[in-house]
């Protein structure tokens, strides 16, 4: 048995060599340094307006010094600009609904193509009065800097030059400064047309590193561990000219006494452990592309010798979890709070019987990134502050969740914890490379 066994592993890998589609092109890192400064355009003559009009400020002020950047000022700089420089302030002014923005660089040079320079120390030696003369020639009603008590990536402004701002600014003007979390949430979550597309590209390249990383190419059973396939990732992601964003992992649960608990997993990497036959194997990995990230996690199951498909227990414990999914998905609607949907999706889950928890994020700039949660692995009950913020249209998210269900050809209870990106535009959500509709199996 352990010779026909061993001969099908050869036979297939052979096969594996040629069953894999080819990746989507990678554009070259000029062609995406292009590319990007296109769309940072594109992103201030039609997504900023309409958010600065919704959200009531006319004026943004984005100041940070370098290698301390705010997250809003990262997401705003030319491609060729891999960190802001000495302290860089940016203005961003609409005089009127529907007008044309002004944007401004209280700098010694333009940032990129969008903010030309405003400032020239020859003629004001200091940027921080240059910014205030700025400021009082414009007058505008609402002043928003990146201050945020829920938002991370909205809390950019440190004290010390909020101080100085605060220190040049008349009294009037003073009054005017607010919070510009919700104008920075907004610019940092809504997508354009463009960036769906890419979206669709990225995701595709990360479902089929995935599907190679799960195969006799990166995988000899009884031999390699579940470290040697994050490094495995690592080497693909790196060869293929991506970056990861975080360190993947990979997991294993099968017919053994331990019990998987996925709370510790949050916490705590998974232990190094040799991949064999019978195994459910679990990978959680991302990558960055063109400034947009994914989030993805997806099973395999090894074949054990002479099985030649899937066990009929993990496929249905596989259809659980998918059923979450669509727990969750259906309810997204425009408005809806993440709390909202979070606890409704819950609520139907446990009424068919499921055991759900449900951690679903927002995905773009940053991989959690800003806009409404939905849940936390240690929050079920809901997330006061980002929690409690309205989906908007053009919006993509990390569907991440598991269900733990009962093996009883194992005695024990198991996770399927999965994870896939999907776009909401306003109306409906969807899958942005579909889902992973079944375990994969090793071999295939």
């Amino acid at each position: 048995m352990k010779i026909k066994y061993i001969y099908t592993l050869l036979v297939s890998f052979f096969i594996t060599q040629n069953c894999f589609a080819q990746y989507p092109e990678i554009l070259n890192l000029e062609d995406q340094a292009k590319l990007e400064d296109e769309i940072l355009k594109e992103r201030f003559e039609t997504v900023l307006p309409e958010i600065m009009e919704r959200t009531e400020i006319d004026m943004w002020l984005i100041i940070s010094s370098e290698y301390n950047e705010d997250p809003v000022i990262k997401t705003m700089l030319p491609s060729t600009w891999m960190a802001a420089r000495r302290t860089t302030m940016l203005v961003i002014y609409q005089p009127e609904k529907g007008a044309e923005l002004q944007t401004h660089a209280v700098a010694r040079y333009d940032v990129g193509e969008v903010f030309k320079r405003a400032w020239d120390p020859d003629t004001q030696a200091d940027q921080w009065k240059r910014l205030a003369e700025i400021i009082a020639e414009k007058n505008p009603k609402k002043i928003g800097v990146n201050m945020s008590n829920d938002f991370s990536h909205a809390d950019g402004l440190v004290k010390s030059e909020y101080d100085l701002l605060m220190g040049v600014l008349s009294k009037s003007q003073q009054k005017k400064v607010v919070s510009a979390e919700k104008l920075a949430v907004g610019w940092l979550e809504t997508r354009t047309e463009r960036e769906r597309v890419i979206y669709e590209h990225l995701c595709n390249i990360a479902h089929k590193i995935i599907a190679k990383g799960f195969s006799l190419e990166a995988i000899t059973p009884g031999v390699s561990t579940t470290d040697d396939l994050v490094w495995w990732y690592r080497q693909e992601i790196n060869k293929l000219g991506l970056k990861t964003w975080f360190h993947p992992t990979v997991d294993v649960q099968r017919a053994d006494p331990e019990s998987f608990d996925h709370l510790r997993s949050f916490s705590k990497r998974p232990d190094l452990q040799i991949i064999q036959p019978g195994d459910l194997l679990h990978v959680d990995f991302g990558i960055t592309y063109l400034r947009l990230n994914t989030d993805t996690q997806q099973h395999a199951y090894v074949l054990k010798p002479g099985e030649d498909r899937i066990p009929n227990y993990l496929v249905k414990a596989f259809e659980e979890g998918k059923s979450v999914q669509d727990h969750l998905t259906n309810q997204f609607q425009m408005g809806r709070t993440g709390n909202e949907m979070l606890l409704a999706a819950l609520e139907e889950a446990k009424a068919e019987g499921l055991k759900p928890t449900i951690y679903t994020h927002p995905i773009g700039y940053h991989g959690h990134a800003a806009g409404p949660t939905i849940g936390m692995w240690d929050s079920q009950g809901g997330v006061p502050g980002s929690g409690d913020y309205p989906l908007y249209p053009n919006t993509a998210y990390s569907i991440e969740l598991n269900a733990a269900v009962f093996i009883k050809e194992w005695n024990k209870e198991i996770r399927i914890m999965l994870e896939e990106e999907a776009f909401f535009d306003g109306e409906e959500i969807y899958y942005i490379d579909g889902r992973q509709e079944e375990i994969y199996a090793i071999p295939r």
